[in-house]
């Protein structure tokens, strides 16, 4: 990392002159949270926590972390993400280790979760299928703040789930959620019905990938970004296959980009298989869920 000017660090860099410089540097070069940014990879080059940096910040940096830092703001301003940077991201009051094989988690889909516990909170042992995993953060939050639901969670990404079931680990619930590995549906048995089928699924078309901000374009799975040509295809497939998987009554819930909502209620609703069928906004007013029950025969 150089000083404009081309002026090497020396030991005036402090905590606080490293951090006002990585702020400038990232909002060049196109970071929307360049502050944060520069905090996040600056506790991790010091293996400390971030709020610690608030109390250090006339610290001078070893050469050590003055080199580690300098990789990573390198490699940041090359748009990778800092989740993958650093190896981790907080999701639903949760740290979750990430991996370029999977999806970051992010709060839009946190909203899934208190509608997976909201449906979840009465009964006292539901069963759980998360469809298309990935990090198990939707499998791992619910079975943390769940204690007695029977999770299963399958991924087509044997990679993915290699990072799910490290999570699981983590959060000491791996003996609670069963990992499957195949596409879908493929890894249940059509005996095995679930209370509570949840998905936060790829639904972003074949034509919008190129304007995806740079960091999710060149580094995340696109396997879990892009469903198809409308965006749609995924979801759609969720919808016609979940009924075969659910209990009498039971629920299917999947997180969508919001400009598919009616799209997505419509196909639940014209399936004739669902009623009680809602759409869920976000915390920014988004809508970001869609539910429906599955008629009891």
């Amino acid at each position: 990392m150089a000083e404009s000017g081309g002026t090497t660090m020396s030991e005036e860099w402090t905590v606080r002159r490293i951090i006002d410089w990585t702020t400038a540097h990232l909002k060049k070069h196109g970071s929307d949270t360049p502050r944060l940014d520069a905090e996040i990879l600056l506790a991790h080059a010091r293996g400390c926590r971030r709020i610690e940096i608030y109390t250090r910040f006339d610290e001078v940096l070893s050469e050590r972390e003055r080199s580690a830092m300098r990789d990573l703001v390198r490699r940041r301003a090359q748009s990778e993400p800092v989740a993958y940077l650093v190896g981790h991201r907080e999701f639903f009051s949760l740290d979750f280790q990430v991996t370029p094989a999977v999806l970051i988690p992010r709060p839009d889909t946190e909203t899934l979760v208190v509608e997976l516990l909201d449906v979840a909170k009465p009964l006292s042992a539901p069963r759980i299928l998360d469809v298309g995993t990935g990090s198990g953060c939707i499998a791992i939050a619910a079975a943390v703040n769940h204690p007695t639901a029977q999770i299963t969670a399958t991924d087509a990404n044997d990679a993915a789930l290699a990072v799910a079931r490290e999570n699981a680990r983590q959060h000491r619930v791996v003996e609670r959620i069963a990992f499957r590995s195949g596409d879908v549906f493929a890894p249940v048995e059509q005996d095995e019905p679930f209370d509570i089928v949840v998905s936060n699924p790829p639904y972003i078309a074949e034509h919008e990938k190129e304007t995806l901000q740079n960091d999710v374009r060149k580094y995340e799975p696109h396997e879990a970004l892009i469903s198809g040509p409308s965006g749609l295809e995924v979801l759609f497939r969720l919808i016609d296959e979940a009924p075969r998987h659910l209990a009498p009554a039971g629920t299917l819930m999947l997180e969508i980009s919001p400009e598919q909502s009616k799209a997505v209620a419509g196909r639940m609703d014209s399936s004739g298989r669902f009623e009680d069928i809602r759409v869920v906004k976000d915390l920014p007013g988004l809508a970001r869920v869609v539910r429906g029950r599955l008629h009891a025969e």
